[in-house]
C-alpha cells in the first residue's frame, strides 16, 4: 500500500512553495488546518465517500464551510485536491506543509510521550538534548502514557526515538524469540 504521505508530499510541497512565494506562509497554514479539520468531521467524511455527490457539490461545500480561511489561491489548491479525489490527504498535507515551515524557520516540532510529568526543569533539559541531537530548536509537544512504563519515546516528522521501558521489553521478546 502507498504511504499517505506519498501522495500527500506533492501537494504539501508546492502549497509550501506558494506560500513562501507570496509570504502568505501562516495564511496557508490556517487555510490548511481549518480544512484538514472539516475534513475528519464525521459528517463530512460521510459526504466525501458519497459517489452520488459531485466534485462540484463537494468543491460548494467545502468553500462555503471554510469560506473565512480561503483565498483565490488556497481556493484554487483545494479545488485541485477535489478534481484528483485527494481531499482525505489534507490532515497529511497539513502534517508535512508543518514539517516544511519549521524545517525553513530553524525549528523542529517533538511530540513526547512520556510515562511520567516531566518537571519545567526536566522538560528544558530534555529540550535541550533534543536540540543537540537535531540541531535545531525544538519545540515540545508532551503528553503522558502510562504503558511506556518508564521512559519516552520522541517523534520528530518520521524520527522515532524511542526511550521507553515498554520498547525495550519489546526488542528483548523479540530477540528471545
Amino acid at each position: 500500500m502507498i504511504e499517505l504521505a506519498t501522495l500527500a508530499r506533492p501537494y504539501a510541497e508546492a502549497a509550501f512553495k506558494r506560500a513562501v512565494e507570496t509570504d502568505t506562509t501562516e495564511k496557508w497554514l490556517i487555510s490548511l488546518t481549518f480544512v484538514s479539520s472539516v475534513v475528519k468531521n464525521r459528517e463530512f467524511v460521510t459526504i466525501l465517500g458519497n459517489p452520488k455527490v459531485s466534485k462540484t457539490k463537494l468543491t460548494n461545500l467545502l468553500f462555503d464551510i471554510c469560506a473565512e480561511y480561503l483565498d483565490k489561491e488556497s481556493e484554487n489548491f483545494f479545488k485541485l485536491l477535489i478534481q484528483n479525489n485527494k481531499l482525505q490527504l489534507a490532515d497529511k498535507i497539513l502534517e508535512l506543509y508543518q514539517q516544511q515551515k519549521a524545517n525553513a524557520e530553524g525549528y523542529i516540532n517533538v511530540d513526547v510521550s512520556t510515562a511520567y510529568i516531566f518537571s519545567k526543569e526536566d522538560e528544558q533539559k530534555f529540550a535541550e538534548t533534543l536540540a543537540t541531537i537535531f540541531n535545531k530548536i525544538v519545540h515540545l509537544s508532551i503528553r503522558v502514557d502510562k504503558s511506556l512504563i518508564g521512559g519516552f519515546i520522541a517523534k520528530a516528522g518520521d524520527q522515532v526515538i524511542d526511550g521507553s521501558i515498554k520498547g525495550q521489553l519489546q526488542i528483548m521478546q523479540k530477540t528471545l524469540q
